[in-house]
């Protein structure tokens, strides 16, 4: 799904937030492994899973068709700075849902990106009948789960010792939702 990009200015920082092109492929590659290895609060480490520029291409095209998916970037000066994508499923049961995910550059961290990559995702998911995002947060991460309270998520569970970290203890994962209508 395809949305109206925007532009923002935060603490002297200017950025858009438009829907991914396959051009930023190789791009997107890149940075998913630059975030993954900045901050223990992604699922995976520096490199694992790793997905290549064709992979990325194939999942842009995937969720530009697919009226359930939405994968947006954040621009800074041409350089993809973040992203985010809503993956709904086809499961008609399911239908009404997408899962969301986000991430940033840890250098451009306190700009609003990720929350106003979040916003606009909200916009979408209610403008087009999407009745419920749900995701997933590491519960040593308070700003994400107070941003994610902001909005309207709520927390829906938890799952317990889910993910260990580099200090070799283990920690929750935080499940929430956020319920349109």
């Amino acid at each position: 799904m395809k949305i109206i990009q925007k532009e923002f200015f935060i603490h002297n920082l200017q950025y858009i937030i438009r829907y991914a092109l396959e051009e930023d492929a190789q791009n997107l590659s890149e940075v998913r492994v630059q975030i993954d290895g900045e901050t223990e609060n992604m699922d995976r480490e520096k490199g694992e899973a790793y997905i290549d520029e064709a992979g990325f291409k194939a999942i842009i095209q995937d969720d530009t068709e697919k009226m359930n998916h939405l994968f947006l970037v954040a621009e800074v000066n041409d350089r993809i700075v973040g992203f985010s994508r809503c993956e709904g499923n086809n499961l008609k049961r399911t239908s009404h849902k997408v899962e969301f995910g986000v991430c940033v550059l840890k250098e451009f961290w306190g700009h609003g990106i990720g929350q106003n990559l979040l916003k606009e995702s909200i916009h979408w998911a209610d403008a087009n009948g999407i009745k419920k995002i749900t995701l997933n947060v590491l519960e040593t991460n308070d700003k994400a789960i107070k941003l994610y309270q902001k909005y309207g998520f709520e927390v829906e569970g938890i799952l317990k010792k889910d993910k260990i970290l580099s200090d070799g203890n283990y920690y929750n994962t935080i499940l929430m939702g956020r319920i349109n209508g």
